[in-house]
């Protein structure tokens, strides 16, 4: 199964990058992933955070293909239980299908990223940041692998 995640900005701090890290390696044998980093645009007073998030979705919009199956991670997307959402990878992996998740910057997506989705999830309805949702994302993709195989780290 092939999984691809387009974030903005890189990993600021070391225990992201470190975590993130782990959760790749844990991956691995899984699932190829693919972690496409594309640059933050940084706020100042010739550059609102509307002009940030608009010039930051025509870059994530640029690297979807017609036929990607999209899921964008917003506060406001359909929330999943664990399993459900092992069931919704399982979909893809019994299919050899991609899927591709992105996960906007500091600002969030803008509508139009959100309306070229296929799905809109969402982690919680607390606001997360957009460095630490990488972690959460990728502990749940292989939470989601456990469950299917019935390995001993889900505790349901």
């Amino acid at each position: 199964m092939r999984i691809r995640i387009i974030q903005i900005g890189k990993n600021k701090d070391k225990y992201i990058e470190e975590a993130v890290n782990e959760f790749l390696k844990r991956l691995n044998g899984f699932a190829d992933i693919e972690i496409v980093t594309l640059k933050e645009c940084n706020v100042s007073k010739t550059f609102t955070k509307e002009r940030a998030t608009s010039e930051e979705s025509k870059e994530i919009i640029g690297k979807l293909d017609k036929g990607d199956f999209v899921v964008a991670l917003d506060e406001r997307g359909k929330e999943y239980s664990s399993v459900e959402f092992s069931k919704f990878l399982q979909k893809f992996k019994d299919d050899g299908l991609e899927i591709t998740f992105i996960i906007g910057g500091p600002y969030g997506l803008s509508e139009e990223v959100k309306k070229r989705a296929n799905l809109t999830l969402s982690f919680s309805k607390m606001t997360l940041t957009h460095q630490m949702i990488r972690i959460f994302l990728l502990e749940q993709i292989y939470r989601g692998f456990c469950i299917m195989l019935g390995k001993e780290y889900h505790n349901e």
